[in-house]
């Protein structure tokens, strides 16, 4: 079916809900719920996204994108930054209530100015409800007061990706599932030449990542249910000190690293192991001259530590519309659109499992079992754990990760720039700043 004009828009609630037969795959009675959103006249939007990792999924979004400008006449202009770029551009228009109409955001960054977006929750309720309901990990990021202020976009899955020749040259024959034998395999790899590496720099995702696993599988946690700040425990201690052993075994220099920075050095030999997005595979897939490493390489999901079970944190994106956009309409409509499940399973497929679903309904893309790569990246939506962990989401919590203040703790501790007893109270003092206004 061609989506057009009147198809997208409609004249009336009755022709949107019509519409929306074959756009969601819903029954009459439950297409009557369909919000419709009509774009103002001579309407144009502009969207701050990060630059992408796999060139297919900024293609399909793309793609989708030149429908919705067909099919309304909205022209929509895309503006790219650096994943560390996108959180302060974003904090600026929103604070100074100029710029982008939209913004894809990290983690809880809505939750800094929530006063500043406009709340999306008839949206969110609807696409909820047609496709399977959201994950609750990624809804928790896009609601504030039990309200919509964003919507839940992806998680991009982290997993371990590593060289299997080079684990098995290191005297392992499967990799180990639990953190006494991940450190005992990075110990050997390092003896053997084949280090691994992983960022203590202040990466948005990779480095929040690593030190959020480090946490977490140790048993330790920021603060607790009621957010109050707990970070100075012996779990903590005990997941520093592992931290340093760790770091012994990397390469030198990832104090420093960025998100950039762990792909190129595992897709140019000087680690063979690290934790990534799937996107390193592809990156690797597409040059002949790395096919060496592709066919090499493995995934596998972080190991499981004293707390005894999978605690990750994946990178998560959301997408807001700012209050000072002069076009809320437009700004919704084009949401809409994107989450038709046409869209949104053309968007997941480009991703090639870089971007994980953010609705049940679309766990069923064919991405997912494509490719025996994509195994450990599949479950990150349903597994994610949000970085405000125990706590509620807000304020704090987003200023506490945007602060890189975990970072710091165990980058701080790993280089001796300070004993571990001293790290974790520097960042207990730092957290408190935020969760004690």
């Amino acid at each position: 079916m061609t989506i057009n004009r009147r198809h997208l828009l409609g004249a009336s609630a009755g022709l949107v809900a019509a519409a929306g037969l074959n756009r969601f795959g819903l029954s009459p009675a439950f297409a009557q719920a369909a919000p419709a959103y009509k774009p103002e006249e001579g309407a144009t939007l502009r969207l701050l996204r990060w630059v992408p990792f796999v060139p297919a999924e900024e293609a399909a979004w793309l793609a989708n994108t030149k429908k919705f400008t067909e099919a309304t006449g909205v022209q929509v202009r895309i503006d790219k930054e650096s994943w560390e770029d996108v959180r302060p551009k974003a904090a600026v228009a929103a604070n100074v209530g100029s710029g982008p109409d939209m913004v894809m955001s990290w983690f809880d960054d809505p939750q800094q100015y929530p006063d500043k977006l406009i709340e999306v929750s008839e949206l969110g309720e609807y696409l909820g409800k047609a496709h399977g309901g959201w994950y609750p990990g990624l809804e928790g990021y896009a609601k504030r007061d039990g309200k919509f202020i964003a919507l839940p976009l992806c998680a991009i899955g982290n997993a371990v990706v590593y060289r299997d020749s080079h684990m098995k040259a290191a005297g392992f024959s499967e990799f180990p599932k639990d953190t006494a034998g991940f450190l005992e395999l990075c110990k050997a790899m390092h003896a053997k030449g084949t280090p691994a590496g992983f960022p203590h720099g202040k990466a948005v995702g990779d480095g929040n990542n690593y030190a959020h696993w480090l946490l977490w599988s140790h048993g330790g946690k920021i603060v607790d249910e009621g957010g109050k700040v707990v970070i100075n425990s012996p779990e903590t201690l005990a997941s520093v000190k592992y931290a340093q052993e760790l770091y012994k075994t990397f390469i030198p220099g990832t104090e420093s690293w960025q998100d950039v920075n762990n792909n190129r050095a595992f897709l140019a030999g000087q680690v063979s192991l690290t934790a990534n997005g799937v996107s390193v595979y592809y990156a690797a897939v597409k040059d002949p001259a790395m096919k060496a490493i592709a066919d090499d390489m493995r995934s596998t999901n972080l190991p499981i530590g004293p707390v005894g079970e999978s605690v990750e944190l994946h990178q998560t994106s959301t997408i807001s519309i700012f209050k000072h956009t002069k076009y809320p309409e437009a700004a919704k409509a084009y949401l809409q659109f994107m989450y038709q499940a046409e869209n949104m399973n053309a968007w997941i497929q480009g991703a090639s499992a870089y971007c994980c679903q953010p609705l049940k309904e679309f766990a069923s893309n064919p991405v997912w079992t494509s490719n025996p790569i994509h195994a450990a990246y599949a479950k990150a939506s349903g597994t994610l754990r949000p970085n405000g962990y125990a706590g509620p989401l807000g304020t704090a919590s987003a200023g506490v990760m945007a602060d890189y203040v975990l970072v710091d703790m165990y980058a701080t501790a790993v280089t001796g720039q300070m004993t571990p007893e001293d790290a974790i109270a520097q960042a207990e003092k730092r957290a408190n700043r935020y969760y004690s206004v």
